[in-house]
């Protein structure tokens, strides 16, 4: 079963599994394919978080595929340039590229294909083209005066004939089928047929990638200055050494039992733990307050949300973090106490024992032009930018991935030419004040918003599960967990169910604000509920019938012998698929 944010990535793993192919074989052409038909909302140039168990393993694997920061990004240099945020675009916001070589670091390790026959897929789309899906027709439209007149790289990309062009324009990336190609020509150096060769085939792929022509035609072309978010003029810092350094690897997940499930995350140089902890929040309250359905459900939903997320910008990063304290018994039950029937407009974070929370600068607004965009989520006025990419898959042998590849949207800074793809944005989610977790400092990574969900029952895994989003992942996950762990929701009616989310916490993308208060809803909640929460003090902001949430899902009932997927309908684009 597959289940992804785009229709060619479902059919893709699906035809790697028909061939006889496994999970990561599946995953990884999949991915790839993201790359291509989805570049608004990921790329080769960005990141990924991922979350795997395989048939015979006792727990889950944490796939980690988000690069550092680079050796030059100090907070002294970006505060010299005159910054007090890392921009949301442009050369300076890049992190080194983590995701392709996180996926070939899987399939070198759990995949059974050659790299040529997985590539294959993405190779096909790039050379050959895709019909442009509507969103990043959208996207390219709404840049189009950035790329025209800053960007001329980008806008020969992707307005070759000088106009944005129509959703459904076939459209072809010749440069980016070029790069994949020249991965596949350094594997097929190693000569060795057996296993052994086919892992140093993928590891030479891998030297390619890090020390070849993408690291050095990337950092070359950055490094002359150009438009940022902002509006200035700026030389990204990243070097062809800072791509050689990285290396993608595995961790163990975080997991709290929740209603007899497991629930597996990310650590937190991640927001996964902030779901763990709502959950914690809500398990012993009753059901009805765990239904946002209803307005007390709904209302009580959104307060514990605010309560989490004040601790995931306060606590959170790629540091020592103490989430046994931020987990705890004790520590849930003091925060729960603080949720009432009234709407807070308060930032909270909770206080841990011999540590200082970072109080990141409240804004409701930003005093600058905005050029490009960040990871373009869903705005305060509801109306959806897009998002990122998800997808899920399982096999006939019990092998489970859930992978949230983002970054790199095409729209994150300058096209390089020789490449036919960008660098990512992801350090615009830290912060240029010292000291701190989620503070910019070289080799730290940035934490994420990226966020995958593993959930297992006695011990096997039940379900993986995960959405597009930014800050909202998390929050339309939680939504369709409760819906079927506690409202014995089938999946895909956990997914196509009304959503809502908070906006009461600084956003993770530039110009990080937020909204005190701020609740956004689908209308088909129902004005009963959305009235009730305006009267609470939620400041709601109306989003349509079907705008929130791009959760997938694929699972295993144990009962029934069969395995099931799910996509979201919201902008039929979607799709799940198996056999």
């Amino acid at each position: 079963m597959s289940a992804s944010t785009h229709w060619l990535a479902t059919a893709t793993s699906q035809a790697v599994l028909e061939r006889g192919g496994n999970a990561f074989d599946a995953a990884v052409a999949a991915a790839f394919v993201l790359h291509v038909v989805e570049p608004h909302l990921n790329g080769p140039g960005g990141d990924l978080v991922g979350i795997f168990q395989t048939a015979d393993a006792a727990a889950p694997t944490v796939l980690m595929g988000q690069g550092p920061a680079p050796a030059g990004a100090t907070i002294d240099h970006y505060r010299a340039e005159g910054l007090d945020l890392v921009p949301g675009a442009g050369g300076l916001a890049a992190a080194v590229p983590g995701a392709v070589d996180a996926w070939l670091l899987l399939l070198r390790d759990h995949g059974t294909w050659e790299l040529t026959d997985v590539l294959a897929y993405a190779i096909g789309y790039a050379r050959d083209g895709h019909p442009l899906v509507a969103g990043a027709a959208a996207t390219i439209a709404r840049v189009a005066e950035l790329f025209r007149d800053d960007w001329p790289t980008s806008a020969a990309l992707w307005m070759p004939e000088g106009d944005p062009p129509a959703a459904g324009t076939v459209v072809r990336n010749p440069a980016y089928a070029a790069v994949l190609d020249s991965l596949v020509h350094a594997s097929c150096t190693v000569r060795d047929d057996g296993p052994v060769g086919r892992a140093a085939r993928i590891d030479a792929a891998r030297r390619e990638w890090k020390t070849g022509i993408v690291a050095h035609e990337a950092t070359s072309f950055l490094s002359q200055p150009h438009r940022h978010s902002g509006g200035g003029v700026h030389a990204a810092v990243i070097t062809a050494d800072d791509f050689a350094g990285f290396e993608a690897g595995y961790e163990p997940a975080v997991a709290r039992e929740f209603r007899g499930r497991t629930i597996a995350k990310a650590g937190a140089w991640t927001q996964g733990p902030a779901l763990l902890q709502t959950l914690g929040l809500l398990e012993p309250l009753a059901d009805d307050l765990l239904d946002p359905s209803q307005e007390a459900g709904a209302h009580t939903i959104l307060e514990a949300q605010k309560l989490a997320y004040a601790d995931r910008d306060a606590w959170f990063g790629d540091d020592e973090v103490d989430l046994d304290a931020l987990l705890s018994a004790d520590y849930l039950d003091e925060r729960r106490a603080l949720i009432t029937a009234e709407a807070s407009a308060e930032f909270r974070p909770g206080a841990v024992p011999g540590r200082t929370a970072f109080r990141p600068p409240l804004r409701t607004s930003y005093d600058a032009p905005a050029v490009g965009t960040g990871e373009p989520t869903v705005a305060k006025s509801g109306e959806t930018r897009g998002d990122t990419c998800h997808f899920d898959v399982i096999d006939r042998w019990g092998n489970i991935v859930s992978a949230t590849p983002s970054g790199g949207w095409l729209q994150s800074s300058p096209t390089i030419p020789a490449l036919g793809f960008c660098l990512g944005t992801r350090l615009q989610m830290t912060w240029l004040e010292p000291g701190y977790p989620s503070s910019l400092a070289p080799g730290r990574r940035p934490r994420t918003t990226l966020t995958p969900t593993l959930v297992l029952r006695g011990g096997a895994p039940e379900f993986a599960i995960g959405s597009p989003g930014g800050d909202q992942q998390d929050q339309w996950q939680l939504l369709a967990l409760l819906r079927i762990i506690v409202g014995g929701y089938s999946p895909q009616q956990a997914i196509d169910a009304p959503a809502l989310h908070t906006t009461s916490l600084p956003e993770s993308f530039w110009p990080r604000t937020w909204t005190p208060a701020g609740a956004v809803v689908e209308d088909r909640l129902g004005e009963a509920v959305i009235e009730g929460l305006e009267r609470r003090g939620h400041a709601v902001t109306r989003a349509g019938d079907w705008t929130l949430g791009r959760v997938s899902a694929v699972g295993r009932d144990a009962d029934a012998g069969l395995l099931w997927s799910a996509a979201n309908p919201r902008g039929m684009q979607g799709y799940a698929a198996g056999r």
